[in-house]
C-alpha cells in the first residue's frame, strides 16, 4: 500500500478507529478508579568506615563502603531485618509479605542506600522505612561488630534521610493509564481498519479496478438512492450531479475505439443489480441530446427492463424480429423529440442464447450499424449467463458496469475472463452507484482531463444538438433513415 492508500483508509474508518479509542481510554479510566491507591516513602542511610584519618586509611575505607553498600542493600529485605520492623509497628504480616513492599537500592559509586516502602496508608509506609533504617543500622552493626571484648564496628549507618508521610499516591498513574488506553485503542483501531480493508473483496473505486485490469474507465455514475423511482435522471433532472457523471460518460464515449466504424456497443455487468440497465437507456439520451441518431436495443431476453424505463410498449420486439414474426420497422419506436429509438425485447423466449447468437442476428446487428450513428445492447449480466458474451463478440464492443461496493474483484475477474474466452474486445469500463461523500467519493472532473480518458465536461442543461461541442457530434454521412 502506498501513503495516500492508508490515508484514505483512516479517512474512511475514522469512526472506528475514534470509537475504540475512546472505549480504551474508558476502560483504563475505569482500571484506574477502581485501583486502591498506594503510597511511597522513602529513606536515606549514609554508609561511614570508622578510621584515624591518615590519606591512606580513608582511601582503603571508601573503598570498603563502596564495596558493602551493595550487600548492605540486599540485607534489607531479609527477615533479620525486617522481623523486628513487623514486631516494633505489629503489622501483623510475615516478613515476605513487607519484604514485597519494600525496594533497597544504591546509586552507583555512592554510599548511600534508599529504603522505599509502598503501602496503601501512607503514614504507615513512612513508619515502615523510618523503622527499617533503624533495623539495618542495628543488624549491621552487630554482625559488623568483631567478637573481641571492647571491639568496635569498623562501618558506621547513619539516617541521612528520614521518611516523610507522602501526599499523594504513586499508584495508579492515571495520567499514564489514560495516555496509554489510549495509544493502544488508536494502535488496535487502525490495525482492525488497515485488516478489514485487506480483507475487503468489493469494489470501492478505480484504484481497485486498476489492480485488476488495464481496460480504461469511461466515467462515473453518482449513486442515487431515488434511482429506482427516476431511473431515467438525464431527462428527469438534467441538472442533477448523477446526470452531469452520464453527459461526461457521453463525452468519453466519442472518443472510444477511434479505429472501430460500427458504433454498437454491449451494456453488461458482472451479475445483477449493478445499473446496466439505467446506465444504458440514461447514456443513450444524453448521446440523442448531443445529436446522434441512436437506437437502445433491449437484448435482455431473460429479465427486460428498458421497456419499463424507458415507458413504450413492450410486448413486441427484437425476439418477434429474430422469428421472423415482426418487421424491423414495425418494432422500433421513437423516444422523446430527439433522434433515439427503442427496441424492446419483445416475448420472452425459451433459447434466448440461441437467437442472439444466431446469423440473423448478426445480420441484424449489421442493419442496425448502418441505419444508426450509435446501438446500445442492454443485455444480461456475464456470469449467471452467456447471452452477453455471445452477442458480444458479434458487436465487437463491450461498456462493462461496475457497481462500487456491490461488486467483488472475483467477480469482475470472471466477467473479464468470459468475455477473453470468446475474442470479445472491452471497450471501457463504467463505475456506477460512486458514493458522494466519503473518501471515495465521486468528484467533478475525476474522469475529465485530470484522468486521462476524459475530454472536458459539460454542464448546465441538456445539450441540444446544436450547441453540442464538435466532439459530441456524429457525422451527418451516417444518419440514414430505416427503409420503409
Amino acid at each position: 500500500m502506498e501513503l495516500r492508500d492508508y490515508i484514505r483508509i483512516l479517512r474512511k474508518s475514522w469512526v472506528l478507529i475514534l470509537l475504540l479509542t475512546l472505549v480504551a481510554v474508558a476502560g483504563a479510566s475505569a482500571f484506574s478508579i477502581v485501583q486502591t491507591p498506594k503510597y511511597s516513602a522513602t529513606s536515606k542511610v549514609f554508609v561511614s568506615t570508622q578510621s584515624s584519618g591518615t590519606t591512606s586509611e580513608l582511601a582503603q575505607g571508601n573503598s570498603f563502603t563502596v564495596q558493602r553498600v551493595k550487600t548492605y542493600s540486599d540485607l534489607v529485605v531479609t527477615p533479620i531485618v525486617l522481623l523486628p520492623v513487623i514486631g516494633k509497628l505489629q503489622l501483623g504480616i510475615t516478613s515476605d509479605q513487607l519484604a514485597g513492599r519494600v525496594t533497597a537500592s544504591a546509586p552507583l559509586d555512592t554510599s548511600i542506600i534508599d529504603i522505599t516502602v509502598i503501602d496503601t496508608d501512607p503514614v504507615r509506609a513512612a513508619a515502615t522505612a523510618n523503622a527499617i533504617s533503624v533495623s539495618l543500622t542495628a543488624v549491621v552493626q552487630n554482625i559488623e561488630t568483631p567478637e573481641q571484648d571492647g571491639a568496635v564496628s569498623p562501618v558506621k549507618l547513619t539516617r541521612a534521610q528520614e521518611a516523610t508521610v507522602p501526599s499523594t499516591p504513586v499508584s495508579p498513574n492515571v495520567p499514564l493509564n489514560i495516555a496509554l488506553g489510549a495509544l493502544v485503542g488508536l494502535a488496535l483501531g487502525v490495525a482492525i481498519a488497515v485488516l478489514r480493508e485487506t480483507l475487503e473483496t468489493r469494489i470501492r473505486n478505480e484504484r481497485d479496478v486498476e489492480q485488476i485490469t488495464a481496460v480504461p474507465i469511461l466515467g462515473g455514475i453518482v449513486f442515487d438512492n431515488k434511482a429506482q423511482e427516476r431511473p431515467l435522471i438525464v431527462h428527469v433532472d438534467p441538472r442533477s450531479p448523477r446526470a452531469e457523471s452520464f453527459r461526461t460518460l457521453r463525452t468519453n464515449l466519442q472518443f472510444l475505439d477511434v479505429g472501430r466504424a460500427d458504433r454498437a456497443f454491449v451494456v453488461t455487468s458482472s451479475v445483477e443489480s449493478e445499473g446496466k440497465s439505467t446506465t444504458g437507456a440514461n447514456l443513450a439520451i444524453a448521446l440523442a441530446d448531443a445529436g446522434a441518431r441512436v437506437l437502445l436495443v433491449d437484448a435482455d431476453l431473460r429479465r427486460p427492463k428498458i421497456a419499463e424505463y424507458m415507458g413504450v410498449e413492450g410486448a413486441v420486439g427484437l425476439t418477434d424480429v429474430l422469428i421472423g414474426r415482426a418487421a424491423l420497422k414495425d418494432v422500433i419506436q421513437p423516444w422523446g423529440k430527439g433522434q433515439l429509438f427503442v427496441l424492446p425485447a419483445g416475448h420472452v423466449p425459451p433459447n434466448p442464447s440461441e437467437l442472439l447468437g444466431s446469423a440473423r442476428m448478426s445480420l441484424l446487428i449489421a442493419e442496425l450499424n448502418s441505419t444508426f450513428d450509435v446501438v446500445l445492447f442492454d443485455t444480461p449480466p456475464l456470469l449467471p449467463v452467456t447471452d452477453a458474451a455471445i452477442l458480444a463478440k458479434n458487436v465487437g464492443g463491450v461498456i462493462l458496469i461496475v457497481a462500487a461496493g456491490r461488486t467483488h474483484k472475483n467477480q469482475l475477474r470472471g466477467a473479464i475472463s468470459a468475455l477473453d474466452n470468446v475474442g470479445a474486445p472491452i471497450s471501457g469500463l463504467v463505475l456506477t452507484m460512486l458514493p458522494t461523500k466519503g473518501p471515495d467519493a465521486y468528484g467533478y472532473g475525476h474522469y475529465g482531463y485530470g484522468y486521462g480518458y476524459g475530454y472536458g465536461e459539460e454542464t448546465g442543461a441538456e445539450t441540444s444538438p446544436s450547441s453540442a461541442p464538435a466532439s459530441a457530434r456524429v457525422p451527418m454521412s451516417r444518419r440514414t433513415k430505416l427503409r420503409k
